[in-house]
């Protein structure tokens, strides 16, 4: 019925549940094993206390066996009670994810269910989504997880996984691809409502959790010592295990993609093309869109709208993402939604906590911002604010009165001005030894240009070792140059830089870490209310309550990096308030100085130049081009 094609589905669904079952039994193996070592030394007592009372095992050393074996088989049995307890108490790691109840996307819903149908799978128990650019199944059938978990509906099984969606992949793909999409996902429900894959998950997971045990906060010297035993027990049964794990996974991922292949099998072909342009569209529009934002104290309110401006851009630049765009005519997968808007307020949020490691909810120092807002109130003021802390740091150095002087002795301007900047950059450098040996060399070979070139020629051996020496020692001279600063004035601000901002980002992670403990305070005694009225609150974001971010966006920068950017900033403040330039957005690339309604996009080099190297020349002909006036003061936050 179903051809070549559909008995090799078929075959291939088999075999990977087959694979499945046979390793999810070696994991309850494992524990079956770790049971029978545990109840060894009772099952030893009760054979010695039977042969005591037979008569076979009888006198003092009999005994004396007994009562030593007897207290064994009680400690054991304690300590496998106190690591079983652990384990089946302990609360897995859960995704944090921005749930979505039926009543928010009936239609959402009624896709994932048809779609079910027609792969003859259980549906999920709820659909969650994430901030990011991959779909999966997790299970949350432990009580912590369920208190936290908004219910499908009725006629969900209480037992299934969620699905977790990534939340750009509605606003991107089209509804007949993200269906295309889902189905190897949705798929996955079938294995996992057998009876042994589900233990086997249950028991991994849970090792999982007990080994984070001794981290939990708030845990006496006593209580800490015994979870420290109990987390080096469950280590060595997860070590045990893991392998099989692996296995069992692969092999459930396996039947939901051979199963998965009667449904929209072409068009996942094409949804996995726009799988990978969402995923780097969503990469630039978190690091150069997002992230600066971020450390201005404002969040992106409507990321997942962004990505899709991001990924129109991509397809306007780049030619093998060229005719992306022409699907935007169809339904996009966002319509499924009641409210795209709340729902996307709440990813850019829960972005901006996994990313940035942002406080839990809006205040006054962590406020949304709109799209049409982002360049005066983000790229502008960002600007300022890293103007007035290079200005800062200017002062800090001793060059507050207006005493500092350029490369060529002239007197610099008071006041926040560009031309103090570049004059304190473009300090003439000092001469290295080669440059020295090398005006030297240049002032003998003018010096003798009159003697006879036949004496020249009688001292050309003698000199060749002499020369080969001295060539020797310029090489070494070189060497030991290389380690040294071109520009010593911008290390030296680089390192002030560096200095002043780590002491900001220790003050901002200080505050953070006070705003979160109280929203855990509160989090706790609102919990506890609610456990004696009886009554249940659904958030509408779950997830983990250690230490944010999760995934850092980005390394440290350099100091050298910092001045770059911070010169740039004065740079483009001096445009926007004596020319004709104004702040704006790229989608890929973030804040962007326009000049004319253009892009400027050869700043960059010629800031690398004066900062690197001390030459200004190159920023100022591009200053003189654009009629910025670098002696005029720049307005500052």
């Amino acid at each position: 019925m179903y051809g070549v094609s559909g008995t090799g589905s078929d075959v291939g669904e088999e075999w990977g549940a087959r694979a499945a079952r046979s390793r999810a039994l070696a994991v309850l193996r494992v524990r079956g094993r770790a049971l029978g070592l545990a109840v060894l030394p009772a099952a030893v007592a009760v054979v010695l206390y039977a042969g005591g009372v037979t008569g076979h095992f009888t006198g003092s050393g009999w005994d004396a066996a007994r009562w030593v074996v007897t207290v064994l088989a009680v400690l054991v049995l304690i300590a496998a009670t106190a690591v079983a307890l652990v384990v089946a108490r302990a609360r897995p790691a859960a995704t944090p994810t921005v749930e979505l109840a039926e009543t928010a996307a009936p239609d959402l819903y009624r896709l994932v269910r048809d779609l079910a149908d027609r792969l003859d799978v259980p549906a999920p128990a709820a659909i969650a989504l994430t901030p990011d650019c991959d779909s999966w199944l997790e299970d949350r059938t432990h009580r912590a997880h369920r208190a936290l978990r908004t219910p499908g509906g009725e006629g969900e099984s209480e037992g299934a996984p969620v699905l977790v969606i990534g939340s750009p992949f509605l606003w991107w793909m089209r509804v007949g691809e993200l269906r295309a999409v889902l189905a190897p996902v949705v798929a996955g429900t079938g294995p996992a409502a057998q009876p042994d894959i589900a233990a086997a998950r249950r028991f991994v997971r849970g090792l999982d959790a007990a080994v984070a045990v001794p981290g939990t906060p708030g845990l006496d010297p006593v209580r800490r010592i015994g979870a420290g035993a109990v987390g080096q027990v469950a280590r060595v049964l997860l070590r045990a295990c893991r392998g099989h794990a692996a296995e069992m996974e692969r092999g459930v991922a396996v039947a939901g993609s051979e199963r998965a292949q009667a449904v929209d099998y072409g068009v996942r072909i094409v949804a996995q093309e726009q799988v990978g342009l969402a995923y780097a569209g969503w990469d630039r529009l978190l690091t150069r869109v997002a992230l600066p934002a971020w450390r201005m104290g404002r969040w992106p309110a409507k990321l997942d709208a962004g990505v899709v401006s991001a990924l129109t851009e991509l397809s306007r630049r780049d030619r093998l993402a060229d005719g992306f765009s022409s699907r935007l005519g169809e339904r996009p997968a966002c319509d499924l939604l009641e409210e795209p808007g709340a729902v996307d307020e709440a990813a850019s949020l829960l972005a901006a906590r996994l990313f940035h490691g942002g406080p839990a909810a809006p205040g006054p120092d962590w406020s949304p911002v709109e799209w049409s807002q982002y360049p005066e109130e983000v790229v502008d003021r960002k600007w300022r604010t890293d103007a007035a802390r290079l200005h800062q740091v200017l002062d800090g150095l001793g060059l507050a009165d207006g005493t500092a002087r350029g490369a060529g002795g002239e007197r610099v301007a008071e006041g926040p001005t560009l031309t103090r900047v570049i004059a304190h950059l473009a300090t003439e450098p000092t001469k290295s030894a080669d440059a020295r040996a090398e005006a030297e060399a240049d002032a003998a070979l003018d010096a003798g240009a009159g003697v006879d070139t036949a004496d020249t020629a009688d001292t050309a051996g003698a000199d060749t070792d002499t020369d080969a020496d001295l060539d020797l020692d310029l090489d070494a001279e070189d060497v030991e140059d290389d380690d040294e600063p071109v520009n010593p004035a911008a290390e030296a601000l680089a390192g002030a830089l560096s200095a002043l901002l780590a002491r900001e980002e220790a003050a901002r992670e200080a505050r953070v870490a006070a705003s979160a403990l109280t929203a855990a305070a509160a989090a706790r005694s609102a919990e506890k209310d609610d456990r004696h009225s009886g009554g249940t609150s659904a958030p509408v974001v779950s997830g983990p309550d250690g230490p944010l971010p999760l995934f850092p966006l980005q390394p440290p920068r350099s100091g050298r990096d910092l001045l770059a950017d911070h010169v740039t900033a004065m740079v483009c403040c001096a445009a926007v308030d004596t020319a004709e330039a104004t702040p704006g957005l790229d989608w890929l690339d973030g804040p962007a100085l326009l000049v004319g309604g253009e892009r400027a996009t050869d700043l960059g080099p010629r800031v690398l130049a004066l900062v690197e190297e001390g030459d200004p020349e190159p920023l100022r002909v591009w200053l003189a081009r654009t009629g910025v006036r670098p002696e005029k003061p720049v307005r500052l936050v």
